[in-house]
């Protein structure tokens, strides 16, 4: 008798500490994805951002994050499913090998919970798939973008929200391309500049969201990554040949994540993967191309072994060498016609066994088979281009 009561006993301080452990480990309740358009990644340091830096005190912060060109081709196969710039898809699908019939990380959430993506442009539409609420609106301000997410967080129980600020990158593309004779004309932290006015209101906007969220007591169970979809040359927009464009500031904030950690390194393919992590959800894509979630955001996760494997900027880099000697093989070839067959046998098989997996094929990118592979081909076209120049 008393072996069985022994018995009993130990068996229900073994439920009992599972069911502690669990409560431990229990992830947020919501995720919110807060993005300002095209923040620069030095725009912490240069400007008025007190949120954002008391934040990064916090939570874990990344200087400079890592995502694909920011190139946004009207034209060709790309065009004919989306409507904005590389990164965004590849944030949402969670992967480089983009395709119509990937799913994005709302679609892992909704519909078993609520989500929500409200900004103030319609170019994102062909990543709203899947919210359970789409608010894209052109007439909207900032402060009136903010104001439509913290009504949907009254309202909804919301389990993932992506808010989006365009007017810092769109205030960005105007100094780049119409701003002559001001003086921030090519300077997008010149004096005067609305960029500047921009960036600090979008700070300000993130305090209000995050007041919102502290008297409604809902702070202490989310997580809160801000973060931009690209980042911003210093004359403004994000050519995809500019290093700037390339990255962005990152943080995450929040329930269960390191405070006043830094990481060296961070892709933005890992984000859906990282996010559908924290949510408790499949990530909506795997395979060759797939980002992988981050556990080193994480308090309970020992940063010391963080490898980042950088795969991203090496793409990027590799994107922008091909473009250059591209152009360079161009101009030798106005009077040389061997190097006008090598430019040629760049778009088949007569030069390497695979073409360049360039701006213009990324729909093709997935027929590199891995992130790993697509670099090695890459770096043998790049070879042989090099070795042409050298030639000749």
């Amino acid at each position: 008798m008393k072996r069985i009561h022994v018995g009993l006993v130990l068996f229900l301080l073994y439920i009992l500490s599972v069911n502690i452990s669990t409560l431990s480990a229990k992830g947020p309740e919501r995720v919110i994805l807060f993005m300002i358009d095209g923040m620069h990644w030095q725009a912490p340091e240069k400007l008025n951002m007190p949120v954002l830096n008391s934040l990064i005190k916090e939570g874990t912060y990344v200087r400079k994050s890592c995502m694909i060109i920011p190139h946004h081709p009207t034209v060709g196969d790309y065009s004919l499913s989306n409507s904005c710039s590389f990164p965004n898809p590849m944030l949402h699908e969670g992967t480089i090998f983009l395709s119509p019939e990937n799913k994005m990380i709302q679609e892992m959430i909704s519909p078993k919970h609520q989500t929500a993506f409200v900004v103030n442009t319609t170019a994102y539409r062909s990543v709203g798939r899947g919210f359970s609420t789409c608010i894209m609106d052109n007439s909207l301000t900032d402060d009136q973008t903010v104001k439509q997410a913290i009504h949907l967080l009254e309202s909804q129980e919301i389990r993932f929200m992506r808010v989006h600020l365009q007017s810092p990158g769109s205030i960005g593309t105007s100094i780049a391309m119409f701003s002559e004779g001001k003086p921030y004309a090519g300077d997008i932290f010149g004096e005067g500049s609305p960029y500047v006015d921009a960036i600090e209101n979008a700070d300000r906007l993130l305090g209000e969201l995050i007041d919102y969220l502290k008297t409604a007591e809902k702070w202490e169970s989310t997580v809160l990554i801000v973060t931009s979809d690209h980042g911003q040359s210093k004359v403004g927009w994000h050519p995809m040949m500019d290093e700037d464009s390339w990255v962005t500031p990152l943080l995450f904030c929040g329930t269960g994540i390191a405070k006043g950690r830094k990481l060296p390194y961070f892709e933005h393919t890992d984000l859906a993967p990282t996010i559908a992590r924290l949510l408790g959800v499949k990530a909506p894509n795997t395979g060759g191309g797939a980002g992988k979630a981050v556990e080193e955001i994480m308090e309970k996760t020992d940063v010391a072994s963080y490898n980042s494997t950088q795969y991203i900027k090496t793409i990027n880099q590799q994107i922008r060498q091909y473009n250059i000697l591209y152009a360079k093989m161009v101009l030798v070839a106005e009077k040389d016609n061997y190097v006008a067959n090598i430019i040629s046998s760049l778009s088949n098989e007569n030069l390497t066994p695979e073409p360049f997996y360039h701006q213009d094929r990324i729909t093709e990118w997935h027929k590199s088979g891995s992130t790993e592979h697509l670099i090695e081909a890459n770096e043998a076209v790049l070879h042989k281009m090099k070795e042409t120049l050298l030639i000749k």
